[in-house]
C-alpha cells in the first residue's frame, strides 16, 4: 500500500480516481490538490479525498504517486509550481486526453525529461463534469492507455500500471503519436461532430431540440463536455483532429453523392457495413 497518493484537480477523473483508490485501499491518504478551497472542503466532506490544500508544496509533501487530472493547457503551469518539490523517488503521471503535448510541456519545464513522469490517459468519462458526478467505478473494465517514455523507470512504470489494473481497468501501452492520432479518431472526432451538429440545429432552427427524437439525443449527448477541457484537447492535438475531420468530410461527400444520385445499391451497402460494424462491437 502507498502512503500518499496526491491528485491535481478534483473533478470528474481526478474525483473518481480519488475513489477508486480509496475504494480499493491502495494508499493510506489520498490527498487533493486545487485552488478553490471551497471546493476541496467540499470534496474531502463528501469522502472523496482524505485530505486537501491549495499549497503545492504541502500536497507533493511525502507523496509516492502524483496524478494531475487538469486541462492540457494548464500543464506547463502547473509542472513548474511542481518542479520545487518532486522527490526523486515520486512517480507522477497524468490522465490528459493528449499526450504528445503533454510530453512537450514536461520538456518545456524540465530543460528536456523528467525521469519521474510516465503520460497516461484512462479512456472513460461522462457528460457531466465536477466531482459531484465522479464514481468509484468509472474505470472499471474501460481501457487506460500508457505511453512510456525512454527514461522511465521500469518500477516505476509497473507501480502505475498495477494502480491501474488496481481501479478495474485494463492497461495498453502504445506510443505518445499512435495515441494522438487514434483518440483523434475515436474521441475527439465524435465530440467535435456533436458540438457542431448541436449548433447547427440551433442555428437552422431556435426551437428544433423540442422534436429531437432519441437518436438526436443518444448522439449528441457528448456535446455536453466541458467546453474549456475540450478547447484545450483541440489546440494540443490539432493536427490529428484536423486530418480527421478532413477525413470525415470525404465520407460526408461520399454519402453526398449516393444521395444526390439516388443510388439506392450505394446507400443500402453504406448503412448495412455502418449497422454490421456496429452492432459486431456490442456484441
Amino acid at each position: 500500500m502507498m502512503k500518499k497518493v496526491c491528485i491535481i484537480g478534483i473533478g470528474l477523473i481526478g474525483g473518481s480516481l480519488a475513489k477508486a483508490i480509496k475504494k480499493t485501499h491502495q494508499s493510506e491518504i489520498v490527498f487533493g490538490f486545487g485552488r478553490d478551497r471551497t471546493r476541496l472542503e467540499k470534496a474531502q466532506k463528501g469522502n472523496v479525498i482524505d485530505q486537501y490544500s491549495t499549497d503545492i508544496g504541502e500536497a507533493l509533501d511525502g507523496a509516492n504517486m502524483v496524478i494531475i487530472a487538469i486541462p492540457v493547457g494548464s500543464y506547463e503551469s502547473i509542472l513548474k509550481e511542481m518542479k520545487p518539490h518532486i522527490a526523486e523517488d515520486m512517480v507522477i503521471s497524468d490522465v490528459g486526453s493528449t499526450k504528445v503535448s503533454v510530453i512537450e510541456a514536461v520538456k518545456a519545464v524540465f530543460d528536456g525529461a523528467l525521469d519521474n513522469f510516465i503520460p497516461a490517459h484512462p479512456i472513460a468519462g461522462k457528460e457531466k463534469s465536477g466531482f459531484e458526478v465522479s464514481g468509484a467505478d468509472l474505470f472499471v473494465n474501460k481501457k487506460v492507455v500508457i505511453t512510456p517514455l525512454e527514461n522511465n523507470n521500469p518500477e516505476s512504470i509497473k507501480m502505475l500500471t498495477k494502480m491501474w489494473k488496481g481501479v478495474g481497468a485494463e492497461v495498453d501501452f502504445m506510443t505518445p503519436q499512435s495515441h494522438d492520432d487514434l483518440l483523434g479518431m475515436t474521441s475527439h472526432l465524435p465530440h467535435m461532430l456533436a458540438f457542431s451538429l448541436v449548433n447547427y440545429l440551433i442555428s437552422q432552427h431556435p426551437e428544433a431540440s423540442v422534436y429531437a427524437a432519441g437518436g438526436f439525443k443518444d448522439f449528441s449527448r457528448i456535446a455536453s463536455g466541458d467546453a474549456i477541457m475540450w478547447r484545450d484537447i483541440c489546440l494540443h492535438n490539432r493536427d490529428a483532429i484536423v486530418a480527421h475531420i478532413k477525413g470525415y468530410q470525404e465520407s460526408l461527400n461520399v454519402l453526398v453523392d449516393a444521395i444526390d444520385s439516388q443510388n439506392k445499391e450505394q446507400l443500402e451497402s453504406l448503412f448495412r457495413e455502418a449497422k454490421n460494424t456496429r452492432d459486431s462491437w456490442i456484441d
